[in-house]
């Protein structure tokens, strides 16, 4: 089944190492919504499989008020075929989760939150510029899960200088008290143009250390196992069978639209890039014209996707897929190139998958890119 991811491109406040696309301002709120509804229409036959989830991303979604969200379900339900049993999810700030919005949201098809804890402490919180605090990420958790949402995914981060390791413990035993089915965690990066960025360059803060995310997220491995959670993506933990279905599917190549601005959308052949800017997306759209450029994907690229999302899950990458879908020459020198990687006990190959070892994961962005072709590669 397809999906749709709906990118909500508003946010309270700029959180110092975010680079994506968003606005502070709301004032536009009832336009862009007019807007993303537009793009649905126009985008109705671009999939013709029953939708499986929706996903509204971010920016920060759970700030719109609910008849915005309502007014966008009955969009989709009006054009799409939706499953009885779809994953919902809404991206939701702690700080929106009150008792309010939740009982709105509870009348709504929406049957998941992903909710950007990031830390249960407050001084980290406020040193990443987050609109919440330690006290309604907690509070947050139970009225959810209260109020009949018990599919929720808690979102934290790991590898920032404030965090020593025994706070880093006790945010993972904290998540695992809660007893949410799924758990999301981050290493932080450095990303051009974001307010941590200009910090540490202008030296009022220290550069991130490398050993120190390692060992973080060594920790959070063998906790979240312990836990009885399974690692089932680089950066996502569940209990058995409560996987993200909605991202699982990205990693596996299903076929998704992507709404609003910055979104991308994927038909198995094409990729398309909508506008990163509000104004632009909000005209275009007005004018009744599409704000997106169109990727064609070539086989090379197809292959450097699939091997770089497939072998971050626990899953691994199908060497007899490679051989189907891509032929015999990308069978032969993927073959060839994983053999360092098999060396160094980075990588498993059995009944013909490839799999990340507990060490590999630490390089599994390296590993994927030794295992690219390009044009230039010369194939018999």
């Amino acid at each position: 089944m397809a999906g749709i991811y709906i990118h909500i491109p508003f946010c309270k406040k700029a959180c110092t190492y975010c680079d994506f696309h968003f606005s502070t301002s709301l004032k536009y709120v009832d336009e862009m919504t007019d807007a993303i509804c537009s793009e649905i229409i126009k985008k109705k036959d671009r999939i013709t499989d029953q939708v499986g989830t929706i996903y509204f991303g971010g920016g920060t979604p759970s700030v719109l008020p609910s008849k915005a969200f309502e007014k966008i379900f009955n969009t989709i339900t009006t054009h799409f075929s939706v499953s009885s049993d779809a994953e919902i999810t809404i991206e939701a700030n702690p700080d929106d989760l009150d008792a309010k919005k939740i009982s709105e949201l509870r009348q709504l098809p929406v049957n998941r939150f992903s909710i950007g804890i990031q830390s249960f402490f407050d001084e980290d919180l406020i040193w990443m510029n987050r609109a919440h605090n330690s006290s309604e990420a907690e509070t947050c958790i139970k009225r959810s899960q209260d109020a009949g949402f018990e599919n929720l995914s808690i979102d934290l981060i790991y590898g920032y200088p404030l965090l020593t390791d025994s706070k880093w413990l006790r945010n993972i035993n904290k998540a695992i008290e809660f007893e949410t089915p799924h758990i999301s965690a981050y290493s932080l990066t450095v990303e051009p143009r974001t307010a941590l960025a200009s910090s540490i360059k202008r030296g009022k803060e220290v550069p991130l250390n490398d050993e120190q995310s390692a060992e973080q997220f060594i920790t959070l491995i063998d906790k979240l196992k312990a836990g009885g959670f399974e690692h089932y993506e680089i950066s996502n933990f569940s209990k058995p069978g409560k996987y993200a279905v909605h991202n699982t599917n990205y990693w596996r190549g299903v076929p998704y639209l992507g709404i609003g601005p910055s979104a991308h959308g994927f038909d198995g052949q094409t990729r398309y890039l909508n506008i990163a800017n509000n104004a632009a997306y909000l005209n275009q759209l007005q004018e009744g014209k599409l704000a997106e450029t169109i990727e064609e994907l070539d086989q090379y690229d197809r292959f450097n996707e699939y091997v770089m999302t497939s072998l971050r899950t626990m899953w691994g990458t199908s060497l007899n897929k490679i051989e189907a879908d891509f032929g015999k020459a990308f069978h032969k020198d993927t073959l060839k190139n994983i053999k360092p990687f098999l060396e160094r006990q980075w990588l498993t190959h059995q009944d013909e998958h490839l799999t990340l070892t507990a060490d590999g994961k630490l390089f599994a962005d390296y590993i994927a890119s030794e295992l690219f072709l390009i044009h230039d590669d010369h194939y018999n």
